[in-house]
């Protein structure tokens, strides 16, 4: 009798292992198969985006008037009156230039002069006696205006060599209403960008025939532009007032607007390539302080859309000149290709024209894999 409920029990315990492996079994089997139901293939959704064309320009930020002030007298800087960074009304001191003449020099001014006068006193009492032979007739009236004359140009030369041993001596004169003088002034409102000598520092005049030592810079730092160049592939899509976005380098935070203002007509080469120059006026500098020599590219806009079904260039498959993309299949893992038409791209995301809906799955390409045999 004990060996009968024995093996009872153990026709029990035996069946109970195999009922409750079997359900473990099925439950195991059906996480699987739900967990690989649920693993999608990699894809995209079709949503409304914006997508910009745009054209590249690296330049940097310049003032619209650059002024480089120079003396119109040769000498040594003796004083310098303001420095680099400083605002300079039209008109105030920036420059003392005291002349600094060889001996040679000096010794030929006053040379120079001392035998105009002489010739001139001689002309003077020449034209004196002249005139007294005139009242008796004596003389023609027509050689009295010669010896006129004469006596004329030598008093303009007297007076050319007074005020140049003037400058020599003093470095400064005037002449009518104008005055000459050993201080440079500045010619215009603005920032001193640069100081180009210093006190003790010879300076070559600004003449007809020689360009003249650059004493500073000056700008007016209210009116900016940027200057760069952009390739000639993308020249042909620019046009005059087009809006650009500008990013200096130096201020990555901030983004700068502006507009073309300026599209040069003749080419340049740089770094082996054709480039065209551009100016761009800065029409809104968002608060930013900027400063002149920031180098920074700008983003011409060259066409915007907005509010348009996008996806990503890279899930479309381009053949004989037809779009195509895959979509997830009515079978699990399967996928079905389909001919879409699309729009503008700006190399990244292009625009949808027809044959998707917003929130459609796309699905990514297939890696492509070298075999090598």
């Amino acid at each position: 009798m004990a060996k009968q409920k024995r093996k009872t029990w153990i026709w029990v315990v035996t069946l109970v292992v195999i009922v409750l492996g079997g359900g473990g079994f099925y439950y195991s089997y059906s996480n699987n198969a739900e967990e690989a139901n649920s693993q999608e293939e990699p894809h995209v959704t079709a949503e409304i985006g914006t997508i910009v064309e745009k054209a590249l320009a690296v330049g940097t930020i310049e003032p619209e008037n650059e002024i480089a002030v120079k003396s119109k007298l040769s000498g040594v800087v003796s004083k310098l009156y303001a420095e680099a960074g400083d605002y300079v009304r039209k008109g105030d001191p920036l420059i003392e230039v005291s002349p600094d003449p060889t001996p040679l020099e000096l010794a030929e001014a006053k040379r120079s002069l001392e035998r105009i006068e002489i010739e001139e006193e001689n002309l003077r009492k020449e034209l004196d006696r002249m005139s007294q032979l005139l009242e008796r007739k004596l003389v023609a009236q027509q050689e009295y205006d010669q010896l006129k004359e004469r006596h004329s140009d030598v008093m303009v030369r007297k007076q050319i060599a007074n005020e140049r041993l003037q400058l020599l001596e003093s470095g400064r004169i005037k002449m009518g209403d104008v005055l000459i003088e050993s201080v440079i002034r500045a010619p215009i409102d603005g920032y001193i960008l640069e100081e180009l000598v210093d006190v003790g520092e010879p300076v070559v005049p600004l003449t007809s025939y020689q360009a003249g030592t650059p004493l500073m810079t000056i700008a007016e730092m209210e009116n900016l532009l940027f200057k760069g160049t952009v390739d000639e592939i993308d020249i042909g899509k620019v046009e005059i007032g087009m809006p650009v976005e500008i990013k200096i380098g130096a201020l990555p935070s901030d983004t700068i607007r502006g507009e073309v203002s300026h599209i040069s007509l003749k080419a340049q080469e740089q770094d082996n390539a054709t480039v065209f120059p551009v100016e761009i006026r800065i029409t809104n500098s968002n608060g930013a302080v900027l400063r002149a020599g920031y180098s920074a590219n700008a983003d011409i806009i060259i066409k915007k859309l907005e509010n348009t079904l996008t996806i990503p260039e890279r899930v479309v498959e381009m053949r004989d000149g037809k779009a195509y993309v895959d979509l997830p299949g009515s079978e699990p893992g399967s996928r079905e290709e389909k001919e879409i038409q699309i729009g503008m791209s700006d190399a990244i995301t292009v625009a949808v024209l027809e044959g998707l809906r917003e929130g459609d799955k796309v699905l990514e390409r297939p890696v492509k894999t070298l075999t090598v045999r």
